[in-house]
């Protein structure tokens, strides 16, 4: 038993002999240090003044009154640790102000929490030894405590691939690498996934837990895990190669196979597409990397492409004033491109003159480009009534012929002879 100073005594029992037999006692020296002993425990006020029922065990054979102390400590320890985090920080705050960087001011406001958890350990481990545990409970507080330790460096890494993914975005880099707003979230979730995968690995080893023999398990069961994770590996996959060939991005409006939408998110397995009738369809990414994908966020000018048709009754007069006036009205319009303006007469058709138009306007707006050509085709009709004429409808001319009447056959007066058979008309 620890005395006074640094010595130790001893503990010493005896073997006698009495009327019940042989048995073990404490020697008297032993008994004689026992008010040496009392008066050196730094407990004693709380024996001498703590209910009987608060000085018994309770689970894990830690004292009632242990018990009850322990949230009290846990409570004033966070207390005190947010008190001491936020001097730190205003200390902290201080010294970024005077760098040029912005980095640091933004992980500082990022690590605030992880801050404050370790003041409140650190806090923690100086009150604990005032509960005055055994030595098992202590070592298991004291792995409890180091558990926490970790916990809050890894809660730092989080934060702190929150704060990379922020500077890259922003970086110039970034602005002059056209994949790069596809791969970073790819690459910020696919770290956050390993900071808490080392986090439960190393959390587990510090609590007492047998890690090692669970990662053999696990690289003995890895072969059939992957054999069962083909297609979840074959969609991170495809999120990568989608994040870096950028066929598309968050927000982008896009045609995939048969239907169209807006790119709502891509993840790590799946990408999922808001259609025109305010739908979700969730596509694999590694089916999606394969299949035709059409992006019109990409456009930087809209097509107008029309082929219309003049009744047959149109003069070659009224043919070019036509002409001349549509590609007069293209022209006009604020935001034509003019170096491709198309009006031609392409041929005759079945029921019309067919004259085809094509021009290019420089918006990428569907709603303005639809009230441009709404615009257009207007000054199209008006333009055909100035010149006096009329666009055909699908017609068709039918001319009925008339086939000539077949001449008698003559008929025989001999009665006995055969009836002739007249030849097929040819």
């Amino acid at each position: 038993i620890p005395g006074p100073g640094a010595t130790r005594s001893p503990v010493r029992l005896v073997r006698t002999r009495d009327r019940g037999g042989p048995a073990w006692r404490f020697s008297s020296g032993t008994v004689q240090r026992i008010p040496v002993w009392y008066d050196a425990l730094n407990d004693r006020w709380l024996f001498e003044h703590l209910p009987a029922t608060l000085l018994r065990p309770g689970p894990l054979d830690v004292l009632r009154w242990q018990w009850l102390a322990l949230p009290l400590l846990v409570a004033v320890a966070w207390m005190l640790g947010s008190l001491v985090s936020r001097i730190a920080r205003s200390m902290l705050e201080r010294l970024v102000r005077r760098t040029s960087a912005e980095w640091d001011d933004i992980l500082l406001a990022q690590v605030s929490g992880p801050l404050t958890l370790a003041a409140a350990l650190l806090i923690a481990a100086i009150l604990i030894p005032l509960l005055g545990l055994y030595a098992q409970a202590q070592a298991l507080v004291g792995r409890v405590l180091r558990a926490g330790g970790a916990l809050v460096l890894f809660w730092a890494l989080w934060r702190s691939v929150d704060v990379g993914y922020a500077l890259l975005v922003q970086s110039r880099w970034a602005r002059r690498t056209s994949s790069a707003t596809a791969i970073l979230p790819i690459l910020s979730r696919a770290a956050k996934v390993a900071v808490v995968a080392l986090a439960l690995v190393a959390i587990l080893s510090m609590l007492g837990y047998p890690v090692a023999g669970l990662l053999t398990g696990l690289g003995l069961g890895g072969l059939a895990v992957a054999l069962a994770a083909q297609k979840t590996v074959e969609n991170l996959f495809g999120a990568v190669s989608i994040g870096l060939d950028q066929p598309f991005r968050e927000g982008d409006f896009v045609k995939i196979e048969d239907f169209v939408g807006t790119v709502e998110t891509i993840g790590l397995r799946s990408t999922r597409i808001r259609t025109l009738d305010r739908t979700i369809i969730t596509m694999p990414n590694g089916k999606l990397a394969d299949m035709r994908v059409e992006s019109f966020a990409v456009r930087d000018r809209l097509r107008f492409a029309a082929v219309l048709g003049l009744v047959y009754g149109t003069t070659a007069a009224q043919m070019r004033d036509v002409l001349a006036g549509w590609e007069r009205v293209l022209r006009a319009q604020p935001k034509i491109w003019p170096d491709a303006v198309t009006v031609r007469f392409s041929a005759f058709g079945a029921s019309s003159l067919d004259i085809e138009v094509m021009a290019w306007f420089q918006t990428t707006d569907w709603g303005e480009f639809q009230r441009i050509r709404e615009g257009v085709l207007l000054q199209f009709m008006e333009v055909v009534e100035q010149a006096g004429t009329a666009f055909a409808l699908p017609t068709r001319t039918v001319h009925l012929v008339t086939p000539p009447a077949f001449a008698p056959l003559p008929v025989s007066s001999d009665a006995s002879a055969s009836p002739r058979v007249p030849s097929a008309p040819t």
